[in-house]
């Protein structure tokens, strides 16, 4: 299968404006602000890497009716004049005594009604990629225009993933397959678990990714103790559990799954466990529908693995996935978003083996009208030995 063409066509980029228009105008709102590099992304398709500098701010501005407007540091022009904006409006940056402040002030101006309403994502998984005190300035000269929580209106439509978006998505979960399927060529007993993870990152890119923005996981004795800790040099040992989970990015987009290998044997409790979390996973893909709630999947995994006789993990146990490696909703006990169909989410139940002793799996699902499609591969249903 061949990777989708780079980009979008200016259709999509007019088709995600005009949803995001509607649920503005449900809010009642007049322009949506957009500060962070997925948001800014996925209105414009201004896709680069020069995010990783925090030294300037960017700014798109999606007003009730018409087409956004960039307002951004002019080394960003050339850039976005590539993409489908035609109103770009540039200031020398870093500027330390107005960094934007005033042009960004006058295109609010030019946008909303006096009396009117900026929206601006404010609640979970949103920030504000400003300093605090430019906003607060940009709030004064913007008065009596006043600002509202837009994070409803911005999430209700990302997560719904359009087919183009899907295939993008598929495609960074191909370039993590292939890589997965390498693993045994440098993961085996007495490879350092930090050089593990570097060749794990070179196979992730020579396989496509554009680059690899997380690379985790853990190993030991019969299981791991978290996922998240950086790898250090200890030498894989006989009997011990490798996990490695990535979020590779294809396009923009991120893939977020996991697998385990048991390294030169495996014991009874790790095989139990990576059997449970299968079950589950399988449970959670036969299960899924829309119009289910983030809370009702998640207790389907648990009740899974509590009939396999295994113990559940705290925290959540999937999410959603796209333009960032973990997007809403969440799969937990308190989350009730209504999962529809078109969400990307990952499937990811884990389980305590023992105290200080975990696993987790994950894959990587679209929701469709009849159910889950896997964009993953499927794990294999038994723990992989590397001899």
């Amino acid at each position: 299968m061949s990777d989708p063409e780079r980009g979008f066509p200016e259709a999509e980029h007019r088709r995600r404006v005009s949803a995001l228009q509607g649920e503005m105008a449900k809010a009642e709102m007049d322009a949506l602000l957009l500060t962070t590099p997925p948001d800014v992304h996925y209105v414009t398709g201004f896709l680069t890497r020069f995010w990783e500098s925090p030294a300037r701010p960017w700014f798109v501005l999606v007003p009730a009716s018409g087409d956004p407007v960039a307002v951004i540091p002019s080394i960003g022009f050339d850039l976005m004049s590539k993409t489908w904006i035609g109103d770009i409006r540039t200031w020398d940056a870093p500027h330390p005594d107005d960094d934007g402040v005033t042009l960004l002030s006058s295109a609010i101006s030019d946008l909303v009604p006096e009396r009117g309403w900026i929206g601006l994502p404010m609640g979970l998984e949103t920030h504000l990629r400003m300093p605090i005190a430019d906003y607060a300035r940009v709030a004064e000269l913007s008065a009596p225009r006043r600002v509202s929580d837009a994070t409803a209106v911005i999430q209700r439509v990302r997560e719904i993933k359009s087919e183009a978006e899907i295939e993008k998505i598929r495609a960074a979960c191909r370039v993590a397959d292939a890589a997965f399927a390498r693993v045994p060529e440098f993961a085996r007993t007495g490879a350092p678990l930090d050089g593990v993870f570097r060749d794990f990152q070179v196979a992730l890119l020579q396989e496509g990714a554009d680059w690899v923005s997380y690379v985790a996981g853990g190993a030991g004795s019969g299981g791991y103790g978290d996922v998240i800790s950086p790898a250090d040099a200890r030498p894989l040992q006989s009997g011990d559990v490798l996990m490695l989970d990535t979020g590779a990015v294809r396009d923009g987009y991120f893939c977020d799954f996991d697998r385990n290998f048991a390294i030169g044997k495996a014991d009874d409790a790790a095989r139990r466990a990576y059997a449970a979390l299968h079950v589950a996973t399988d449970a959670a893909i036969s299960t899924i529908r829309p119009g289910m709630r983030a809370a009702d999947l998640h207790r389907v995994i648990v009740d899974a693995l509590r009939a396999e006789g295994a113990t559940p993990g705290g925290g959540r146990l999937g999410h959603g996935l796209g333009l960032t490696l973990t997007e809403w909703p969440s799969l937990t006990p308190l989350d009730r978003t209504e999962l529809r169909e078109g969400m990307v989410l990952t499937i990811e139940p884990g389980v305590k083996i023992a105290p200080g002793r975990i696993m987790v799996h994950e894959e990587n699902i679209v929701l469709r009208n009849t159910g889950a499609e896997l964009l993953s591969y499927r794990a294999p249903a038994e723990l992989q030995v590397l001899e």
